[in-house]
């Protein structure tokens, strides 16, 4: 099953709001995500309401939920239904929303010391 995410954003200067002397820094950390889920094989559709005021006039769900005011946005729909109102979700809630696994990185070992493990089986210190 394909999923598509459509994302239906607050008027912006520009597509992703990423651009301008001043971006938000929110906006730039959304468009990654949005990015590295596209990556992943998600399908993800963004409309601007600038630029595309269509597209919110069109989907039922947009339209009812911005008669309660633009505070709504930025919604996020999976499918024909909101999953998110009023906020950009993280990249853990995309991955969720989409289906994907969300690997974690692996951590590397702590430490015994400062310097890293003791060095011989007398030693009950590793620092330099």
């Amino acid at each position: 099953m394909s999923v598509t995410i459509r994302v239906f954003d607050p008027v912006m200067c520009c597509s992703t709001g990423v651009c301008g002397p001043s971006v938000d820094p929110e906006l730039a950390r959304f468009a990654a995500d949005v990015d590295w889920l596209q990556k992943q094989g998600v399908t993800v559709e963004r409309y601007n309401l600038s630029q595309q005021p269509s597209a919110f006039a069109g989907t039922p769900a947009v339209k009812e939920a911005l008669a309660r005011g633009t505070e709504v946005l930025p919604l996020v729909l999976v499918g024909d239904r909101i999953a998110v109102e009023g906020a950009y979700p993280s990249r853990e809630t995309l991955a969720a929303l989409a289906g994907v696994v969300l690997k974690k990185l692996e951590m590397a070992p702590a430490s015994s010391g400062c310097c890293g493990p003791a060095t011989s089986a007398k030693s009950k210190t590793s620092c330099c």
